[in-house]
């Protein structure tokens, strides 16, 4: 049996769930999340607690029973406290600013590079060198977040660039100069 599929999901006060076949839609204070799950997977409802079941071992259905169980759990995180993702922008004269809906960063190079905020995503800049995504779905935060670093990747010399908060960036030593005999 599946550790994580076979751990209960509790559903908190003020959210609703409901299941339509294998389309599952998740309403609470944050908003709402609909999701297309396996048609496989069986949802138990008992009181304000669901359990998934699986209804077979084959292969499969062991592979999905935890997929499905932390589909379904991040859903309802989502729509309870959301998620968020923060980066750091690191570098001489790299700074980043919020214009309407935008996301403006000058970050080395020769034009200003614009994002838009995608739908269900919103950016906050508290600082000139700090981003934070916000939103109710775990996988387009964590995909936008990833977007945002890819324009300018730490780089392992100076570390200049863009990064997650906490992320790690491992430094190379330099060229040293020639030796001559």
């Amino acid at each position: 049996m599946s550790r994580i599929g076979r751990m209960p999901i509790t559903v908190p006060a003020g959210v609703e769930v409901k299941f339509d076949a294998n389309k599952v839609t998740v309403k609470g204070p944050k908003g709402e999340a609909t999701q297309q799950l396996h048609p496989d997977m069986i949802f138990e409802m008992d009181g304000n607690v669901i359990h998934v079941k699986r209804p077979s071992e084959d292969k499969l259905h062991k592979s999905l029973h935890g997929l499905t169980r932390t589909l379904l759990n991040n859903m309802i995180v989502g729509v309870t406290q959301g998620y968020q993702k923060e980066l750091e922008v690191n570098g001489v004269g790299y700074r980043v600013a919020k214009d309407g809906k935008n996301l403006v960063m000058n970050i080395g190079y020769s034009h200003q590079v614009i994002m838009p905020e995608k739908e269900g995503i919103t950016i906050e800049v508290p600082s000139p060198n700090k981003i934070v995504v916000q939103g109710i779905d775990k996988q387009t935060v964590g995909q936008f977040a990833a977007e945002i670093r890819e324009k300018r990747p730490p780089e392992p010399y100076k570390g200049k660039g863009i990064r997650y908060a906490g992320e790690v960036v491992r430094r190379k030593e330099g060229k040293t100069g020639s030796k001559k005999k």
